[in-house]
């Protein structure tokens, strides 16, 4: 059996983009960084959301019972700490502008695609839950910003070959 230590440095070998997750609802408006997003099927849309149950506002997600995945371009590495640090959500939300789509969830304003969504279903494994997410609406970036990727624990921008 491998340990956690070597668990967590073999992942941190995998590529993956940066998204901020937010929330807005009777439970207020909080958000955090994550990179454990992926998408789940097209019929109907969906995708996963994974975060530890222990997160300051994890409460919060499950109660709201909606969420919006921003995906960071390279420009917005600063933000993805901003929202992974001990600030408050309002100071938090004061480092960008935001919109919303359907959900009330706030959406980067310039996010490279933000999925706006509805939690359907909460699933537990070990520390963490799966929030697996209708996608309620989309909204794509302008298309002219590199991506952020996370990988050996560090910030690598991502250009589309096409």
């Amino acid at each position: 059996m491998i340990t956690n230590t070597e668990f967590r440095n073999a992942m941190s070998k995998l590529v993956s983009a940066v998204h901020i997750v937010t929330t807005d609802g009777k439970s207020g408006r909080h958000g955090f960084t994550a990179s454990a997003v992926c998408s789940v099927t097209d019929t109907p849309p969906t995708l996963l959301v994974c975060m530890n149950g222990n997160a300051r506002s994890y409460e919060h997600f499950v109660e709201n019972q909606v969420l919006c995945v921003n995906t960071l371009s390279e420009r917005q590495a600063d933000l993805s700490g901003v929202f992974a640090s001990p600030l408050t959500a309002d100071e938090r939300f004061a480092k960008a502008g935001w919109t919303m789509l359907a959900t009330g969830s706030p959406v980067l304003c310039d996010s490279l695609v933000s999925f706006d969504c509805q939690i359907d279903e909460i699933k537990t494994v070990g520390t963490h839950s799966i929030f697996i997410c209708k996608i309620i609406a989309v909204k794509s970036g302008d298309g002219t910003a590199k991506g952020l990727a996370y990988c050996d624990r560090a910030y690598h921008s991502v250009v589309a070959q096409g």
